[in-house]
C-alpha cells in the first residue's frame, strides 16, 4: 500500500520549503553547514602586504624612553674595585618584593617576588652607603648617571647599571598563554607582548586588538589592526610598564561557546537527518 500519493509528496516538500526532493535536500545541507561551521576570516597578519613584495619601508613610531614612577622596582648594580664594598652595595638586589601574575620569562621572580629597590611614594630609593636618590620622573639612564656620580664620591671609577625589575605587561583574551609577564627590558612592542603570550588563537579578532594604558591616573585606550602594517606607525606600538593588551574573541568563538545554540543545532541536524532517511525510504 502506498503511504503517499505523488501529489501528496509534492505537497509535503512544499510545506518543507522546497519544490522537489533535490531542492529540499540542498536546503537541508546548506542549513546544517550554515549553523554548524563558520569560516575564519582575517587570520593572516599584515594582509595589506602583497605576497610578491620584495621591499617596502614603513616609518616606525619613535621609541619614547619610559620614566620611573612610584612603586616601580629597580635593579641597581654597582661594581667597585673593593669586592667587600661591591657585595654590600648590591645586597638589596637579592631581596624581593611581591609582584602580581606569572611570567614564563622570569618564573622565579613571578612566584617569589622581584628583587630590587622599591621606589617609595616620594619617588626615592635608598642605596647602601650612597644614601637616598630621587629617581621618580627620570629614565634608567639618568638614574644610572646620578648614582654613578654619588658613588664616585666614595669609590674610584664605579660601574653602575640600572634596569626595571618589574616591567610588567598583561596579555588577556584569545591568546594561548594569557598572563602578566615581566619583560627583560623596557623596549617592548605590541608584537613582543603577543609573542611571549604564545600568539593569538585561531579565534582571536586580529583586526581589533585593544590596548589599555594608565597615564597620570587616567585610562587611555588604543585599537590595533594586526591585518594592516600601519600598526608600526602607532604611537602605542611601543608598550609601557603596566600596559594591558586584550584580544577580543571573534564570532566563531562566541558561537562555539554558546552551548544552548550548539544543542539546538545538534537537535536540528538529527531531525533533518531522520527526515531525509524516512523520506528516502518511503515507497511513493
Amino acid at each position: 500500500m502506498k503511504l503517499f500519493k505523488r501529489e501528496n509528496r509534492s505537497l509535503f516538500f512544499k510545506c518543507l520549503g522546497g519544490n522537489s526532493w533535490s531542492d529540499w535536500s540542498m536546503m537541508a545541507v546548506l542549513s546544517i553547514c550554515l549553523f554548524s561551521c563558520a569560516a575564519p576570516k582575517n587570520i593572516t597578519y599584515f594582509k595589506d602586504l602583497p605576497d610578491t613584495l620584495n621591499n617596502r619601508e614603513v616609518t616606525q613610531a619613535a621609541f619614547k624612553t619610559p620614566v620611573i614612577q612610584s612603586d616601580d622596582i629597580l635593579q641597581v648594580s654597582i661594581q667597585t674595585l673593593d669586592p667587600a664594598a661591591t657585595t654590600l652595595l648590591n645586597q638589596q638586589n637579592t631581596a624581593s618584593w611581591p609582584v602580581t601574575g606569572n611570567s614564563s620569562l622570569q618564573p622565579a621572580a613571578a612566584s617569589n617576588g622581584v628583587a630590587g629597590y622599591l621606589v617609595d611614594k616620594e619617588g626615592n630609593i635608598v642605596l647602601p652607603l650612597v644614601g637616598k636618590v630621587l629617581v621618580k620622573g627620570l629614565s634608567t639612564d639618568q638614574v644610572r648617571d646620578t648614582i654613578r656620580a654619588k658613588a664616585a664620591e666614595y669609590y674610584k671609577d664605579p660601574v653602575v647599571n640600572v634596569r626595571y625589575a618589574n616591567f610588567k605587561i598583561t596579555v588577556l583574551g584569545e591568546v594561548n598563554r594569557p598572563s602578566t609577564y615581566v619583560m627583560p627590558n623596557e623596549k617592548v612592542t605590541l608584537l613582543d607582548a603577543l609573542g611571549v603570550a604564545g600568539d593569538l588563537t585561531i579565534y582571536g579578532k586580529r583586526e581589533n586588538v585593544l590596548l589599555i594604558r594608565e597615564n597620570n591616573g587616567r585610562k587611555e585606550f588604543a585599537r590595533f589592526n594586526l591585518n594592516n602594517s600601519n600598526l608600526f606607525t602607532s604611537p602605542y606600538f611601543y608598550l609601557r610598564q603596566g600596559d594591558v593588551v586584550y584580544v577580543e574573541p571573534n564570532k566563531s568563538k562566541a558561537a562555539s561557546t554558546d552551548m544552548a545554540q550548539v544543542k539546538r543545532i545538534s537537535i536540528m541536524a538529527s531531525v533533518l537527518s531522520l527526515l531525509i532517511v524516512v523520506v528516502s525510504r518511503v515507497n511513493f
